[in-house]
């Protein structure tokens, strides 16, 4: 059973196909500009939103380290 699921997992990992990283309408924009400040923009901007998930993770695992840790000293 593990070696199915090793086999598995392999294929999986090694038959993905590339993905674009951008939707239609903000290629179409950025593929349109010459000078590249419009893209550094847009990758600025996704930056910027994906800090808030990591924050909001490692808040969330801070606390319960140190309620985890009260109780266990208790």
């Amino acid at each position: 059973m593990k070696k199915i699921g090793l086999v598995l997992a392999f294929f999986m990992l090694f038959s993905v196909p590339t993905a674009t990283a951008q939707c239609a309408m903000c290629r179409a924009v950025l593929e349109t500009e010459d000078g590249g400040v419009k893209a550094e923009a847009v990758n600025n901007g996704i930056v910027y939103l994906m800090i808030f998930p990591y924050l909001l993770v490692g808040f969330a695992l801070y606390f319960s380290y140190k309620i985890y840790k009260k109780k266990k000293s208790e």
